[in-house]
């Protein structure tokens, strides 16, 4: 439950940010991600802390895989992959992820979407690649203590339990946001975690703070009130 906490008190940060217009790329959502989650907030994956880019692997025991220079900084990982959002698309078949990154109006806007944004440690976000969700049987010691696994045969991905219910609904926004086709074997699964890992207060506050920039919150998280984007705690008067 801890996981992500620090990051959903550090969106205090966001305040100034509360009017500014939804990242246009993903290079701007990376930016704007940088004050979402503060100077000092934790990561996704692993729930290690972090100050700027720099990983403290010792706050949540992480022990590099293999790439010790890709796990001591923060990437910016999408939780929907790139390539699952943008395979099928014209662009991706004539010229991948560059040619839908450069023309194709939709999928910019879905690859500099903040709600599926969140920071990751390097090497995590590289092994995890673009490999599917699913149960793994339980093992230790891939990254230390960090409780997230990969397995690199079967091409999928097991995460910790308390991210597992705002993966779910993660997918599920992107998916009717952008037209996106989930498997049935995907959906039976994210229902489950939806229902077995509801949202914490971290998870709301944070579709709150998502929601004043993107101008519309996560439905599968709860509502938002636009309007405290301009009064109250949300303002960027405040």
């Amino acid at each position: 439950m801890r996981a992500l906490l620090i990051a959903a008190t550090c969106l205090a940060a966001l305040a100034p940010l509360a009017q500014a217009d939804a990242p246009r790329t993903f290079q701007e959502a990376k930016k704007v991600a940088w004050t979402l989650y503060a100077p000092q907030s934790t990561e996704f994956y692993c729930g290690c802390k972090y100050k700027g880019n720099q990983i403290n692997m010792a706050s949540c025991g992480y022990t590099p895989r293999k790439n010790a220079q890709r796990a001591s900084r923060i990437e910016w990982e999408h939780i929907v992959p790139a390539w699952q959002i943008g395979h099928q698309r014209q662009c991706w078949q004539t010229g991948g992820r560059k040619a839908c990154s450069q023309h194709d109006d939709a999928y910019k806007r879905a690859e500099a979407d903040l709600h599926n944004l969140v920071p990751s440690i390097g090497e995590v976000n590289g092994d995890r690649s673009n490999f599917s969700f699913g149960w793994l049987p339980e093992q230790s010691g891939q990254y230390g203590r960090c409780l997230t696994q990969v397995d690199f045969k079967a091409k999928k991905v097991m995460p910790r339990p308390s991210i597992r219910g705002m993966i779910a609904r993660t997918y599920f926004y992107m998916s009717k946001q952008y037209n996106l086709r989930l498997s049935r074997q995907d959906r039976q699964l994210f229902e489950a975690w939806n229902k077995t890992y509801p949202p914490q207060p971290w998870e709301y506050q944070r579709n709150q703070r998502v929601a004043c920039l993107m101008g519309r919150g996560n439905d599968f998280v709860g509502a938002v009130d636009l309007k405290a984007c301009t009064e109250g705690p949300y303002s960027a008067s405040r």
